[in-house]
């Protein structure tokens, strides 16, 4: 039944690779159950940092985890079942921030989910209609390289922040430097300290070519991180304690089970168009369209390049389902009040395991629906003990820059832009835009226009326009 369903052997996989990937994911993803909250909920409205919107509403914290767990769960085992690739989905990190900081302040939070949920329905009129797999088949080779090989970077970029070995400087507004090493310059933490020893430990194992590397590194790091916590007490982190735990402080937990509270789900209303004028409606569904089209665009490139599953002419197989049965997430994370829903870069580490089909999204998908009830659980790995499976795992797919002919100027500054901007402004969408324009001004300075894609041009001018979204809302105004 695996077989007639996933195809497994077809893909050169086997049943215990697509689980032990299955696996891997989750562990490498599972962080988001706690983040979510962390960007949209809040404990209270009177919170000094609560996300209140226009009338005072909050999303509380334990509602937010419950229902980021339910929708990840639903849609990654859809994806897996219809689809039948490993790549998970969970609640996207950009726009989530986009609601919490710049769109719940207009309007109520039911409001704004609404405004996911259109967002959602018509990514998915684009990929029915068949748009959105024109648009995916008509990149250059070079730019579905560069936008791997940028999203390899994001990825370990986002192991290093979520690490503490990178960060902000408290003075950034003052200086030219706007990140640096730990603290002060230095490894000067704990849980730091137990990132660089992890990902010493991972990358040994996956060089050695050690089977499930990264799900046995990440499983010696967590033990490691509980006894280094037993031992010195770093705590969680705080402005006042810089050197604590960034999400998760690893102990063995006092429960293991607890009844998830479900009652965001529904809470949605279409109500932003009567509060708002029709400009600013439009242009924020335009802004969240634009950042859900390419943010998925730019991960099932990434992650198909991968896993080996695009074919001679770099095409994705059914590549069209996939991106119906993704757009969907977004209008089921509105209704469940997770944010949009959609592919996540670390079904990356399940991949460098072994995944191949949407076997390991089943599993992924069940471990989701499970958290709900045991949270105490999962909640013991640090995101500091997953962070060094993200580095290696964007090492493994930033290989893949040698395939690119860097000689073209033409096309090697494209390709150029498309991978540092990507983790520099902390968005694959952008990294796209960028790269795009870039790809359709220099073809049409160096006499070669022609050989550009109608839908490039086109996809280049949307990002124009998206990129100065903010001048035109003022002028609109």
């Amino acid at each position: 039944m695996l077989e007639r369903l996933f195809r497994v052997s077809e893909r050169g996989s086997s049943v215990s690779r697509e689980l032990r990937g299955g696996l891997v994911t989750f562990m490498a993803m599972a962080y988001i159950i706690v983040l979510n909250p962390l960007i949209l909920g809040s404990i209270s409205p009177t919170d000094p940092s609560a996300k209140t919107d226009v009338l005072g509403g909050i999303l509380p914290v334990s509602q937010v985890a419950a229902v980021t767990a339910l929708v990840a769960g639903v849609m990654t085992l859809l994806f897996g079942l219809i689809a039948n690739y490993p790549f998970a989905l969970a609640t996207g990190l950009g726009i989530n921030t986009l609601l919490a900081v710049t769109i719940a302040p207009m309007m109520t939070w039911p409001e704004a989910m609404g405004l996911v949920v259109i967002d959602g329905l018509i990514i998915v009129l684009l990929a029915v209609t068949g748009f959105r797999t024109a648009v995916f088949n008509a990149v250059p080779v070079e730019l579905k390289t560069a936008i791997a090989v940028g999203i390899g970077a994001f990825i370990a970029l986002i192991g290093l922040v979520d690490a503490g070995f990178v960060r902000r400087l408290p003075d950034a507004a003052h200086t030219t430097v706007p990140v640096g090493l730990g603290i002060d310059g230095s490894i000067a933490s704990w849980p730091t300290a137990v990132f660089v020893v992890g990902l010493l430990i991972v990358g040994v194992l996956v060089a050695r070519g050690v089977r499930a590397g990264l799900l046995i590194g990440v499983v010696i790091n967590t033990v490691l991180a509980i006894v280094v916590e037993a031992i010195v007490h770093a705590g969680p982190y705080s402005p006042d304690n810089p050197a604590g735990w960034s999400l998760a402080v690893p102990a063995l937990p006092d429960s293991v089970v607890g009844l998830p509270d479900l009652s965001l789900v529904g809470q949605v209303s279409f109500g932003a168009f009567t509060r708002l004028d029709i400009v600013t409606v439009v242009l924020l569904v335009f802004t969240l369209v634009l950042a859900n089209f390419f943010d998925a665009m730019g991960a099932l490139t990434g992650l198909g390049r991968q896993a080996g599953l695009v074919d001679a002419e770099d095409k994705l197989p059914d590549v069209g389902k996939a991106l119906i049965v993704e757009g969907s997430g977004a209008v089921a994370g509105g209704l469940g009040s997770a944010s949009s829903n959609t592919l996540f870069l670390e079904s990356a580490a399940g991949v460098a395991e072994g995944a191949r089909t949407g076997l390991a999204n089943v599993l992924t998908g069940l471990l989701f629906l499970a958290a709900m009830f045991f949270t105490p659980l999962y909640a013991i790995v640090p995101v500091e003990a997953a962070a060094p499976a993200l580095v290696v795992v964007g090492a493994l797919m930033f290989r893949q820059i040698a395939s690119v002919d860097l000689a073209d100027l033409r096309t090697s500054i494209p390709v150029f832009l498309t991978v540092v901007v990507m983790p520099f402004t902390y968005s694959i969408a952008n990294g796209i835009g960028v790269g795009f324009i870039s790809y359709v001004v220099l073809s049409a300075a160096t006499g070669r226009a022609r050989q550009v894609h109608p839908l490039m041009w086109v996809v280049s001018v949307l990002f124009v326009a998206y990129f100065a979204v903010g001048p035109i809302r003022s002028l609109l105004a």
